[in-house]
């Protein structure tokens, strides 16, 4: 298997742990501090709604539910993971891939808060970084917390695969 193949093969799986990682943390939130998780099923009630030309909404928690917006919903969002991760390890080389740090993965994590942020939160209605919801800096913190799990996920998994 040549090098290509196999970077491909390992961002793959180390954005499938990540995205695991980020899913694990809320679903602790939700146990632990009673906190509600992000509610997956409506990035696919977003996504079903494209084929119609609908790409913002005033309010898509209020939009009449499509089939399968869960199933697309979950693969959509495991998808972005894994195309976060290559483009983390794009950035950072394969020197990373094979020593990975923290540091670089966990502000990487972060950084991709700005997707939610600037995209998925303006998109479903709940303006630029949930500024119209009804607690912004909540549904801020959560989504800092929950993407600094991806970046933890990001390390934890590149440690996993450069070990094997």
């Amino acid at each position: 298997m040549d090098n290509l193949t196999l970077l491909f093969i390992s961002s793959i799986i180390i954005g499938l742990g990540a995205t695991l990682t980020f899913d694990l943390w809320a679903q602790f939130l939700k146990f632990a501090f009673k906190i509600t998780p992000s509610n997956i099923c409506l990035v696919g009630r977003w996504i079903r709604y494209m084929p119609d030309g609908t790409f913002t909404h005033s309010n898509l928690f209020s939009a009449p539910p499509k089939s399968a917006e869960c199933i697309v919903g979950w693969i959509f969002h495991y998808l972005i993971g894994i195309a976060f991760a290559i483009a983390f390890i794009v950035f950072m080389g394969s020197q990373w891939l094979e020593f990975p740090t923290l540091v670089p993965a966990l502000v990487y994590g972060i950084i991709t808060i700005l997707a939610p942020f600037f995209i998925l939160q303006p998109a479903f209605g709940l303006g630029f970084a949930a500024s119209k919801t009804s607690n912004p800096s909540q549904a801020r913190l959560r989504s800092l917390m929950n993407h600094a799990a991806f970046g933890v996920g990001l390390y934890f998994f590149a440690w996993l695969v450069s070990i094997f």
